[in-house]
């Protein structure tokens, strides 16, 4: 598509953006409307599905997507994907019955993938290596400008409308973005027949499934060592292992090995592999600390949190501009690695007496560093792959980021409940936990086992209301067991950012290994059709490529 005029160009990732604010916003507002909705359609006990299914749809339809795109065009995926998130945005707001909504939300997933799938290899096929670095910044910065407002709109909606509208309020923006891409977006006509990878695509879905609900459920809802989860985890490896065997013999493989070969893809999905577990272990357990250490109200969490997303918002913009101008990327991944993990490390000293001006700087600092390190590793892998791969390669990108988050959460909050039960063990507070002595009521003793939760912490209204209900004799008691469970949060928030240092360093240390490659300002691509493709002069920043050369192989691949 580099025939199009820049002007078209610009238009069309306009449109893309406004797809993909779309989706981004219809995930992070749902997060603080939940407790309102769960508490009208009832069913407690599936709040986690709502996210859980959404996970898994989309994680699923993102690779499997990305593989067709590149055989039959991004267009038809992307609008088809629309179209589904659409359709599935509308339903969840019709919910009646908690399970209806966790179905919709499936099918929200599956419109989400094919979206995020194609949006971001849309931009490997309109521009140049070297002009791809500042549209992978701005649609970063499109996820970072729906975690600052998502929230926040969330509850207003809940709070002044009914909350179907959470769902619906962002309708027209889709059908816009729709219209856009359908009269805008050039069709491809199909490359030459080949096959598809059946067999490749059930077994990559059957290692993803059990092993995502592995992570999402172990520590949480199994323990780590329960039967559920380590069936669930040899269920993977074993569908994994005959995922590779396909693989190594399929003719049109889902996820081609060869691209492993390169250095420059395997490092860069390794390192966003990290990045996401400490970028969404950041953002996950940020508001336990504000609200539950600091005691900050909900509403103004948003408030106290929002410099990291903002930050994270000009970082990526800032980062791919970057990129643009000067064609390098490694120092630039590099600094995002090294403000992520020295924040993450200042993180792990706060207490509640820290002032809120540094508690500030420590997040302005991580969403920074995640705002130049995002854009990066997408850019590198895009540019190491042959561009009849792009759209898998890109896709690769996406979920291995998105698999390093969901295992991410779910290590650091395996550490946060052990460092909390050891931090009441030492304060000697497990009384609340064990229970009370035979003396106080039954009534009582219930009450007080609510202590047990630290979770708690995060709604002072319902604590305030849990103290009230004690006789005036037992409030001391009731207040004692506060400030222990408050000092053991911040303890325990302590081992997770720390946690969450140890990993992103392992990021840092990858960057190390990423082989630049100068980006070249010039397509270098096969014909859409097949065709010989026009000669192209070399490009003074990319000396591997020979004049003319039509391979479709970058300087990366040569260099991998």
């Amino acid at each position: 598509m580099e025939h199009l005029d820049q002007k078209k160009k610009i238009t069309i990732m306009i449109s893309i953006m406004a797809t993909m604010l779309f989706a981004a916003l219809n995930q992070t507002i749902v997060g603080t409307a939940l407790p309102r909705i769960i508490a009208e359609l009832g069913g407690m006990e599936y709040y986690s599905w709502v996210f859980t299914i959404y996970m898994l749809t989309s994680s699923i339809t993102t690779i499997l997507v990305g593989k067709l795109s590149d055989m039959y065009g991004r267009k038809p995926f992307i609008l088809t994907g629309i179209a589904i998130f659409i359709t599935g945005s509308f339903l969840s707001g019709t919910s009646g019955t908690i399970i209806q909504l966790v179905v919709y939300r499936g099918i929200q997933g599956f419109g989400a993938g094919m979206i995020m799938s194609t949006a971001f290899a849309s931009i490997g096929d309109l521009f140049a290596p070297r002009e791809r670095g500042r549209w992978q910044g701005l649609m970063s910065a499109s996820f970072g400008l729906a975690s600052v407002f998502g929230p926040t709109l969330g509850g207003y909606i809940v709070d002044h409308f009914e909350w179907h509208w959470v769902f619906w309020v962002f309708l027209p923006v889709g059908l816009i973005a729709m219209g856009l891409i359908w009269s805008l977006f050039p069709t491809v006509p199909r490359k030459e027949k080949a096959s598809i990878d059946y067999a490749g695509s059930l077994f990559l879905t059957l290692t993803m499934v059990p092993m995502l609900l592995a992570f999402s459920w172990a520590g949480s809802k199994y323990a780590w060592g329960s039967a559920q989860v380590l069936g669930l985890f040899a269920a993977a490896v074993i569908a994994l292992l005959v995922f590779l065997f396909i693989e190594r013999a399929a003719r049109n493989p889902v996820l081609p090995l060869s691209l492993f070969r390169s250095s420059i893809f395997t490092v860069s999905n390794a390192s966003g592999f990290l990045l996401g577990a400490g970028m969404f272990g950041a953002i996950m357990y940020m508001p336990f600390f504000v609200q539950g250490v600091l005691g900050t109200s909900a509403t103004n969490s948003g408030f106290v949190t929002m410099p990291m997303m903002l930050s994270l918002v000009i970082g990526s913009a800032l980062g791919g501009q970057i990129i643009s101008r000067t064609g390098k990327y490694k120092w630039l991944a590099f600094a995002g690695m090294t403000f992520m993990t020295v924040g993450l490390l200042l993180m792990s000293f706060m207490t509640a007496s820290t002032s809120m001006g540094l508690i500030v700087a420590y997040m302005i600092m991580v969403g920074t560093g995640v705002g130049f390190g995002m854009p990066v590793f997408t850019l590198t892998v895009q540019n190491a792959a042959e561009p009849r791969l792009l759209g898998v390669a890109t896709a690769s990108s996406q979920l291995f980021r998105s698999l390093g988050g969901t295992i991410g959460v779910s290590l650091m909050g395996t550490v946060l409940a052990h460092r909390i039960a050891t931090r009441m063990m030492e304060l000697g507070g497990t009384e609340a936990a064990a229970g009370p002595a035979p003396s106080v009521s039954p009534d009582v003793a219930e009450r007080l086992k609510a202590l047990g939760n630290p979770q708690l912490l995060l709604d002072p209204p319902k604590l305030a209301e849990l103290r009230e209900t004690f006789p005036e004799s037992m409030r001391g008691m009731f207040d004692n067991l506060v400030a222990k469970l408050h000092d053991a949060l911040g303890y325990g928030l302590s081992g997770v950012f720390l946690t969450g240092c140890f990993i992103v360093t392992g990021a840092l240390v990858l960057t190390l290994f990423l082989k630049e490659v100068p980006l070249s300002s010039a397509m270098k691509r096969k014909g859409e059709e097949g065709q010989a493709p026009a000669p192209t002069p070399t490009s003074p920043t990319s000396p591997t490529a020979p004049a003319g050369a039509g391979t479709g192989a970058t300087q990366a691949n040569a260099g991998g």
